[in-house]
């Protein structure tokens, strides 16, 4: 059942701390208030042309908002003002990187080190390029490095603790989320992935505790519902796991954990299911 549960939530492998949801489309309230941001910030551009870090702030409204080519663009224009601007490489690297353009995010998450060998940002972004693409011997080094600099980058614990947990090193893991949430204690990412390496050493009761906080912290985020269909799965409590994989599924609908523990779990389309 461990490796069924680790299998089923994809190793809680979001890539950053605070995201909640991840990838997935942005709710529309949060983009109509991101679009308000980014007209602010083109007032800001418009009165500050001359400026990188106005560039630089568009550029992160525009990737925000998934419009990745605008947000090239404007890392572009603040790399020309400013050629050792480390920030701008590292959120240029994260464009191309959502574009799948690994190379480029590679030469330019480089660039960054060599701005500044001390932005730890750029060790953690490279760090998931690096475990996004099997490299885990290098992430770890580079969330290694990433800590050495900034002992609270929850990123960097995080991210760390995602890899000791594929590789079966949970107390390592556990670890490294303990730390992630006590630096970022409102984000719900850290708890979901302690919560499946407790789910792994077969502590039910408290991967549930833990699954529980982060629905708590973001009701919206679907992992925390699917970890905990997979604790009360785990327990057999098979009614309070049909009613968390119904609501993961009514946040994702063709979410394949989801759907899965659905199914396995014995849940129907259509039926309404509440905790017991």
């Amino acid at each position: 059942m461990a490796g069924l549960a680790l299998a089923a939530l994809g190793l809680a492998a979001c890539d950053t701390v605070g995201s909640g949801s991840g990838s997935r489309s942005i709710d529309p309230d949060v983009y109509a208030a991101r679009q308000t941001d980014l007209g602010s910030l083109t007032q800001v551009v418009n009165n500050n042309p001359s400026d990188p870090e106005a560039w630089n702030m568009r550029g992160s409204a525009y990737a925000r908002l998934g419009q990745y080519d605008n947000a090239i663009g404007d890392f572009n224009r603040a790399i020309q003002l400013n050629g050792s601007f480390a920030k701008a490489y590292a959120n240029r690297a994260l464009a191309y990187r959502s574009q799948n353009n690994m190379s480029a995010a590679l030469a330019d998450y480089n660039r960054a080190i060599q701005a500044d060998s001390n932005y730890s940002p750029a060790y953690v972004g490279r760090g998931n390029l690096y475990r996004q693409t099997g490299r885990l011997d290098a992430a770890v080094a580079d969330y290694d490095q990433a800590i050495q600099l900034d002992p609270n980058n929850a990123q960097a614990w995080h991210n760390r603790g995602l890899i000791h947990q594929s590789q079966g090193r949970q107390d390592e893991a556990i670890d490294d989320f303990t730390k992630a949430t006590a630096i970022s204690v409102t984000a719900a990412e850290p708890y979901v992935g302690r919560g499946m390496s407790y789910l792994a050493q077969g502590d039910d009761k408290a991967a549930l505790d833990d699954f529980n906080t982060a629905r708590t912290l973001n009701p919206k985020y679907i992992d925390a519902w699917i970890g905990r269909g997979l604790a009360f799965e785990k327990r057999n409590e098979i009614g309070n796991a049909r009613a968390s994989f119904a609501q993961a599924l009514n946040i994702d609908g063709k979410d394949p954990r989801a759907v899965a523990g659905f199914e396995r779990v014995g849940g129907r389309r259509g039926e309404t299911y509440s905790e017991q």
